[in-house]
């Protein structure tokens, strides 16, 4: 599947996915620090669409396209979604200076 494909599409052009072909993607699961399984992050590359979804809820797929998906992770790589964040130690050894100015 590609942003050109013929598939159905729902809200902002963005393809909507069956069960089966939600099955068949190659889904990558983001680590959890105690080990578990439940409410895990998955990523599904798929041509130019990214598809994401939780463990708990696999249904719900939000799929974007490959760009702005790099964006997004350029973004988390340069500490720009931090403030959406409490009660987590900040990354130790970054080179971004210290917002407070501390």
């Amino acid at each position: 599947m590609t942003p050109t494909d013929d598939r159905r599409l729902g809200e902002g052009g963005m393809p909507v996915l069956g069960e089966a072909e939600a099955a068949r993607l190659d889904w990558v699961r983001a680590e959890v620090e105690d080990g578990s399984d439940e409410h895990c992050f998955e990523v599904a590359l798929d041509g130019g669409w990214v598809h994401i979804r939780q463990t708990d809820d696999p249904a719900a797929i939000v799929t974007t396209t490959r760009s702005k998906w790099d964006a997004f992770v350029l973004g988390v790589r340069n500490n720009e979604f931090d403030h959406f964040v409490t009660d987590v130690p900040a990354p130790t050894g970054t080179d971004r200076p210290d917002p407070a100015g501390a």
